[in-house]
């Protein structure tokens, strides 16, 4: 816990003037109502005629002090809310960016719907944390000061009732602390389940439907909710019983302090109005005790989701630090185009599954290069390093202009994350998100026109069935591309991809849902266009191989140029 409140003071620490504010503004209704319990008095005083005074003025008086405590309640609760959300959002935003810097291949080990439970449940707990806690406590420790002495300076016995009930409190605090504790981590872990459940069940519901698995998950979703509900209850029972022997212990002194008032009253020592303030002040006193105890639960809240987050952020980031010479090693080959090469390059997954031990390829401007292989073999991966999504173990992965000598230095770049704005891409399935087919082209350039969104349509031969639809380029497409086939959808990315004008375009099985003709037309396409673009393809398909410049097969965790015979071979076999 030490640990992850020091790293939430990371954030506590940019907001402490908003923390100031708060807490002035809880500070200014305790003196208020500190204020209204002496007027009160004063009221109740002169009332039962043991003391002289203007009853209409202290009256009105009163009235007056309540209107003002509501005004400030609501001005109170309002800035509360208004920063409350802005600092959630800030706070979502910081932990946002930061995933999307995470290691890739670390962040895998993480479920999407864990993911997001912590992205948003999480960091919303760390932004009312970092708003409240602090400033509650300091609020509530100044209530309970202001309220005692108060009680000291006109009557010391009363205050022997306001710490009646805390040796309760403090034998139950440690037991209590670490039920919540367990508590808190059981609840967060089993809602990041429920949220991956959730997930995953809404994005394959086809496949559910079409395996006819509708029962099957229905009594899924039960059993997580049976599970959810028995954890609750076990620790609701616990509450429960604590509750009540909390609540019995703050009744038996709150009738105590009756007691000895009307005692007092009897005895002529203090005045009804007095005794009505004790009481009063008594109860603000047991009140404000059980608000810092209520702000235990807040902390180990604070902290468990702290740890969550914690467990994301703190894993390895991404290097981009070479933005700068990407862009001027593009600058400077933008005329005539980029080429990679990869030798020797050794990978093997954390696993300890060994991918490849000696591989090695290359590709220039203008040309298209396929991978194939057995499916699980490695092109995918492959890709993956090139993206630097990845991090190979051994061996080099560069770009080097492409008419610039080879071995000169000042014009090579290391494979790293920074040169990913060198690449388009277009992964496996369908990767088309909800909005217009214009919405989706201009994610990758956002001042493309609408020529040539039109242009790079057509470069993917998607413009043929574009131009029919009623709307054009401004037409829907549905989550996960619905209202398109699988094969409209992959001629979408590929144009998206194409639009980018990155140097080198990287298809991953990007055309498996294209008949042969079509890919073949795509392909094609892609290199007749005048741009120097350097093309990767991986594909199970040997269909297509006769106009690749080479065909590198992965072979025993190698990658191998095969000959005109093989590639024959290949297709016809296929």
């Amino acid at each position: 816990m030490k640990k992850q409140t020091i790293w939430i003071y990371q954030y506590a620490r940019h907001y402490w003037l908003i923390m100031i504010l708060y807490t002035l503004l809880g500070m200014m209704g305790t003196v208020i109502a500190l204020v209204i319990s002496m007027v009160s008095r004063d009221l109740v005083d002169i009332i039962t005629g043991h003391e002289t005074g203007e009853v209409i003025k202290t009256f009105c008086m009163m009235i007056g002090l309540n209107i003002g405590t509501t005004f400030l309640s609501q001005i109170s609760n309002y800035a509360s809310s208004y920063l409350s959300m802005k600092v959630d959002a800030e706070i979502k935003t910081d932990i946002f960016s930061k995933i999307l810097i995470t290691d890739w291949e670390s962040l895998t080990n993480y479920h999407t719907g864990d993911l997001l439970t912590r992205w948003s449940s999480d960091a919303s707990n760390i932004s009312t944390g970092v708003l409240n806690f602090v400033p509650n406590a300091i609020i509530y420790l100044f209530r309970f000061i202001s309220a005692f002495s108060m009680v000291i300076y006109y009557d010391a016995s009363f205050a022997v009732f306001a710490f009646l009930g805390m040796p309760v409190s403090l034998l139950l605090s440690k037991t209590l602390l670490k039920r919540m504790v367990k508590n808190n981590e059981r609840s967060a872990a089993m809602g990041a389940k429920m949220s991956g459940f959730n997930q995953e069940t809404f994005s394959n519901i086809q496949t559910i439907k079409a395996f006819d698995l509708i029962h099957i998950y229905i009594e899924r979703l039960k059993q997580l909710q049976k599970e959810y509900i028995n954890m609750k209850l076990d620790f609701q029972r616990m509450s429960m019983g604590t509750s009540i022997l909390l609540s019995t212990v703050a009744l038996m002194v709150s009738y105590a302090s009756y007691g000895w008032g009307i005692y007092r009253v009897w005895s002529g020592a203090i005045s009804y109005g007095t005794m009505t303030m004790f009481l009063s002040l008594s109860g603000t006193l047991t009140g404000t005790l059980h608000n810092l105890t209520s702000l235990v639960p807040s902390v180990i809240s604070l902290t468990t989701s702290a740890g969550r987050l914690m467990d994301i952020i703190e894993m390895p980031r991404e290097d981009y630090s070479h933005d700068d010479e990407v862009a001027a090693f593009w600058n400077k080959n933008k005329e005539h185009g980029i080429s990679l090469q990869i030798e020797n390059l050794k990978y093997s997954y954390k696993t300890g599954t060994e991918v490849f031990k000696d591989a090695s390829l290359e590709v220039h401007p203008h040309e298209v290069i396929a991978l194939v292989g057995p499916s699980g073999e490695g092109k995918t991966t492959m890709i993956r390093l090139i993206l630097s999504l990845m991090q190979n173990q051994a061996g080099s992965a560069f770009l080097f202009g492409a008419n610039n000598p080879q071995s000169s230095d000042a014009n090579m770049v290391e494979l790293t994350p920074s040169t990913r704005k060198l690449f388009s891409y277009v992964p496996q399935g369908n990767t088309m998100f909800s909005g217009t087919i214009a919405e989706n082209m201009r994610n990758v350039k956002p001042d493309a026109t609408n020529e040539e969104i039109i242009e790079a349509l057509k470069l993917a031969c998607a413009w043929d069935f574009v131009e029919k639809l009623p709307m054009g380029i401004h037409s829907k497409i549905k989550e996960r591309g619905g209202g398109f086939s699988e094969g409209q959808a992959q001629r979408l990315s590929i144009a998206r991809a194409l639009l980018r004008r990155s140097p080198i375009l990287l298809l991953d099985e990007a055309t498996s849902a294209l008949d042969v003709a079509t890919e073949r037309r795509v392909l094609k396409s892609i290199m007749r266009d005048e741009y120097p673009r350097t093309c990767i393809v991986t594909t199970h398909r040997p269909s297509v191989l006769n106009i690749c410049k080479r065909v590198y097969a992965i072979k025993n965790k190698s990658c191998v140029v095969l000959n005109e015979k093989e590639i024959d071979d290949m297709m016809r076999n296929f």
